[in-house]
């Protein structure tokens, strides 16, 4: 069965505060990057998969994200799907 390897990046929903990107902010302003308006951050995951195929995989991974990588209430998903090259 071909592996795939999917790309999942989690942020944060653009109307939810974001602490942490203000503490890396805020740290970077203290650095001297005052050029630094905002930041926000979020997570980025890499998983690998056996899967019947792309539009296998990418159901997977939609499925994985909606149940567990992600929290809908607060946070948005995205995800990059393509076999693995050895």
């Amino acid at each position: 069965m071909p592996v795939y390897l999917a790309r999942v990046y989690v942020t944060l929903k653009p109307t939810v505060n974001d602490p942490q990107g203000l503490t890396i902010r805020g740290a970077l302003h203290d650095l001297g990057f005052r050029a630094v308006e905002s930041v926000r951050a979020g997570k980025y995951l890499e998983l690998r998969l056996e899967a019947d195929g792309q539009q296998d995989a990418e159901r997977q991974v939609e499925e994985i994200c909606r149940l567990l990588l992600a929290n809908p209430v607060i946070e948005v998903y995205r995800f990059q799907v393509e076999p693995e090259t050895a």
